[in-house]
């Protein structure tokens, strides 16, 4: 059942999604100048998301284009994606070279067709590998739990994720039929509650509206608490959730603290011109003035023709 909120609970949760986005960009044709523009939106009037995910090839430029507008924010990318391959050693080798990018988080994606043929052996190799070269680094495991063909599969991959070492499960590649669904994230949250140590979750994909966002908000509340819904544990990664988030928000999507910096400079500049040339007009030269003669009343030193 869809949860009903007030304005005043629309915008509460508006804001505490904005906070906890993994701002995503992972499209066949993204360049530098797309990942710039990116990092740009993540300077919102109403603070910066938990990080920018991109691919690997990206993480460098994502870094540099946040530093250019005094952010310090994780930079997240993709390994093993989008298909969810069966070699253990790839994806441990691509978990190194995203680190050595300078990628502060890894989201690598569990070879979910292997789980569903019912071999678990090969999804605790990559995991334990992709754990082992991600150090200290945060690493979230992407189930894909759209392509898994119950919750009885996507409860044992999330129980396998979290064995071998995940700091999240995350549920959705975003590049399949079937995404982040509200039954999904309750088979991922519940599993987490009787993990035995911390775990965070991810909902990716389909989270689209701040409508959206609180249902996984208030889900996530219900089995965790409230606790739980900060960047260390929670996280929405998405793309276009961001310009809506604005908009409940009382912003226009694209909105940047940067850009309202600007536009007030320029409204302080009109209302200064139109200051003067009212004075100016309040003290202009009296019948028979020299022209060119200074007069008083504006105080600018202007000299009135």
């Amino acid at each position: 059942m869809e949860l009903s909120l007030n304005r005043n609970q629309l915008t509460e949760a508006a804001l505490k999604a904005l906070h906890l986005i993994d701002l995503t960009s992972l499209n066949d044709d993204d360049t530098d100048d797309s990942i710039a523009a990116l990092a740009a939106s993540a300077d919102t009037p109403v603070g910066t998301p938990a990080a920018l995910c991109v691919y690997p090839r990206f993480v460098g430029v994502a870094h540099a284009a946040l530093a250019r507008h005094g952010l310090v924010l994780p930079v997240a990318t993709v390994v093993n994606f989008p298909h969810g391959a069966v070699d253990p050693d790839a994806a441990a080798r691509e978990t190194a070279d995203a680190l050595a990018r300078g990628a502060d988080e890894i989201d690598v994606v569990f070879p979910y067709r292997a789980l569903a043929d019912g071999n678990e052996r090969i999804g605790r190799e990559l995991v334990a590998q992709c754990r082992a070269a991600a150090g200290s680094q945060c690493l979230k495991v992407i189930l894909e739990t759209g392509e898994l063909r119950d919750a009885a599969a996507i409860r044992r991959a999330s129980e396998i994720a979290i064995e071998e070492g995940a700091d999240f499960l995350k549920t959705s590649t975003g590049k399949v039929a079937v995404n982040a669904t509200l039954d999904a994230a309750a088979v991922m949250l519940a599993t987490i509650r009787v993990a035995g140590r911390t775990v965070g979750f991810k909902a990716a994909g389909g989270v689209r509206t701040a409508q959206d966002a609180a249902q996984y908000l208030s889900l996530a509340q219900r089995e965790l608490g409230p606790g739980y819904l900060t960047s260390a544990t929670f996280r929405f990664g998405a793309s276009g959730l961001l310009g809506n988030l604005l908009e409940t928000l009382g912003h226009r999507a694209g909105a940047t603290r940067s850009g309202g910096i600007e536009r007030r400079r320029a409204m302080r500049g009109r209302r200064a011109r139109m200051h003067d040339a009212r004075l100016h007009a309040r003290w202009s030269a009296p019948p028979g003035s020299p022209r060119g003669v200074d007069q008083p009343g504006c105080g600018c030193g202007c000299v009135v023709r």
